[in-house]
Order: structure tokens, then sequence, then C-alpha cells
């Protein structure tokens, strides 16, 4: 009969127990938001950024805890308002799993605004979810951006918009010469161009893709042109391990390594696999992306080295790259001239 009572007793007291240990957790985790976000909040403080909020509200008990911050809003110090660096957001939910204690969550919700160098793009999305490593350390070594259904008033003309995002990074900010100081990784599908850009292969870019690394040491400087020189000058590179992108008739494939020459401008080397290549030739000289005589050069070029395949599908060809003095070339025959990257 004690035996049978105390079972009872095990049975009754178990759940509540457990019931009590998730509230404890819960009540420490939904704390430790609170801190932190009170924590970045005197750090932008004193870095001169303005911080402003509605009062925020402790959640998601009994499967996670969360503090949602309502109407937050971000900017820069300075005398013009309008030139301020800002982002604003309806919402902005942290979110710590119980079950996975070490990853913490930031969505963003509702209407957005971002404003840089004083142009203003409204925005918003059905996800906007960033996913950060919870360590002591002052950076953190990965992050995780998803996007989905993006839509984002540009001041190009209409809309810009992307039905699916994701990005990886990795940082590596001890980096020295030959190390990998960023490692990154970008998925974009279904990416609708803005009526107001030069859209020489169609409106959409079916899917567009890219994974690499750029080397270090990460640079140190007052300005982004000192900061770009450093990294130059301590052999900085930027590695594309693969880029992939279908938008209208081209479907490409590259790598490439790219530097920084002594006018601080990109040059590098790659290859390219190309299916579709005579119809993007005439469709950026229709643009005059390329000139009427580069893109007729390029395709006689191209079809004394192209593959047709024997089913009957679109002949396809692989090309090396260079890029030197902003200029784009194929086999020494210049494709199109970059314009000058301008480093304040």
């Amino acid at each position: 009969m004690r035996r049978r009572r105390r079972l009872w007793i095990i049975l009754l007291a178990t759940p509540l127990v457990l019931l009590a240990a998730d509230t404890a957790g819960w009540w420490t985790a939904t704390r430790y938001l609170a801190r932190g976000l009170a924590a970045w909040e005197a750090e932008r403080s004193a870095a001169g950024w303005i911080d402003q909020h509605g009062p925020p509200r402790r959640g998601g008990w009994p499967f996670a805890a969360t503090l949602t911050v309502p109407a937050i809003g971000v900017s820069g110090d300075g005398a013009d308002i309008g030139q301020r660096p800002a982002w604003h957001a309806d919402r902005l939910v942290l979110r710590l799993s119980l079950a996975r204690p070490g990853s913490l969550e930031i969505a963003a919700e509702g209407r957005q605004l971002l404003r840089l160098a004083g142009i203003t793009v409204p925005f918003s999305a059905n996800r906007l979810l960033l996913t950060l490593p919870v360590r002591s350390e002052p950076w953190p070594g990965s992050m995780d951006l998803i996007a989905d259904d993006l839509h984002a008033d540009t001041p190009l003309g209409g809309e810009a918009a992307v039905e699916s995002l994701r990005l990886h990074l990795d940082f590596g900010p001890q980096a020295q010469s030959g190390d990998p100081a960023l490692g990154f990784s970008l998925q974009a599908e279904g990416v609708n161009l803005p009526a107001g850009v030069i859209r020489p292969l169609g409106p959409r870019i079916a899917s567009f893709a890219v994974d690499g690394a750029a080397t270090g040491p990460v640079p140190a400087g007052p300005t982004p042109a000192e900061r770009a020189a450093a990294w130059r000058d301590g052999g900085g590179s930027l590695e594309i391990r693969h880029l992939a992108m279908v938008w209208g008739p081209l479907d490409l494939t590259a790598t490439a390594t790219l530097a920084l020459d002594d006018q601080l401008q990109p040059m590098g080397a790659g290859s390219a696999h190309l299916v579709g290549y005579t119809a993007t030739l005439d469709a950026l000289a229709a643009h005059a992306a390329i000139s009427r005589s580069a893109a007729i050069a390029t395709k006689a070029v191209l079809s004394l080295m192209a593959h047709n395949p024997e089913d009957g599908s679109p002949p396809d060809v692989e090309v090396p790259l260079t890029l030197q003095y902003r200029t784009l070339s194929m086999r020494q025959v210049p494709l199109v001239r970059l314009p000058e990257l301008d480093w304040p």
C-alpha cells in the first residue's frame, strides 16, 4: 500500500517539478534577454546612436523565452535628421528556445524602414529572421539570415522583391594574411528588379547563389579607403568558390579570385560556364550594356569554343575571364568597362 502511495506521489510530483523547472528557466532566459537589450542600448548610446522603443513584453512560455520590443527605432547622431542612418520596425522579437538555449533568434516584424546616406527605403517581409550564437565574445563566430517574401520600395523607381533569401556568414576577426576573415554563402530565389534599373536580361532573376571567403587580415583605418588599402597591402583577396545565376536566357556558373589594384579597383581572374550566350549577348548589346562590335566579336569566339549537345539543347561554353584596369575581358577580347569604384 505504501509503495503504491509513493508511486502516486511521484507520478503527481514529477510534472509539477518539470513545470517549476521550465518556469524558472523561462524566467531566467527572459531576464537574460532584457539585460542583453539594455546592454546593447547602453553600447549604442555610448557610440552616439539614439534608440527608442515601447515597453518590452516577456512571453513565449512554456517552450521558449521571448522579449517583444514594439515600435523600435535606431538612428545615428547628427544635425540633419534626414541624413542620419536609421532603422525602424513595428516590432522586434528576441527569442531563446528552451530546447536550444545556445541560439538567439531575432525577428523583425511588420513595416520597416532603412535609411542610409540620406536614402530612405521602406520594406516588409513575411519572415525576417537573424540567428546568432549565444556567446560572451564581443563578435559572434557565425550568423544566419532568412528572408521570405521581402518587398522594398526603392528610390530607383518601383518595387524590388525577393521570394526567398538565405545568408550564412562565418567571422574570423583574428585572421592574418591568407586566413579567411569572412566566409559567406548566399542563396536567393525569385529576385524581381525595380523598373528604374537597367534590366537587359529581363525583370526577374530566377535564382542566384554564391559562396566564398575573404581572406585577412581584418583591415583597420579611419576611412573606407584606408581600410581597403590596408586589406590590399596585407594580401587580402576575395575567393568566389561557386557562383550560379539563372537570369532570362543566361544560365551561368563561375569561379574567380579577386583583389584590389594600386588604384583600389577590383582585379582578378576566373572562369565561367555559359548556356544561352547568344541571346544574352544580343540582349546586352540591345540595352547598350556592351557595344555591338564587342557582342559580335564575342559570339564569334564563343561559337568556336562551344559544345553542342547531341540532344538538341542549347550550346554551352567554358571561358576564361580576366578583370584588369576596370575592363572585363574574355581571351583578350574586351567585354565591358566597369564604373570606377569610388572609396569615401
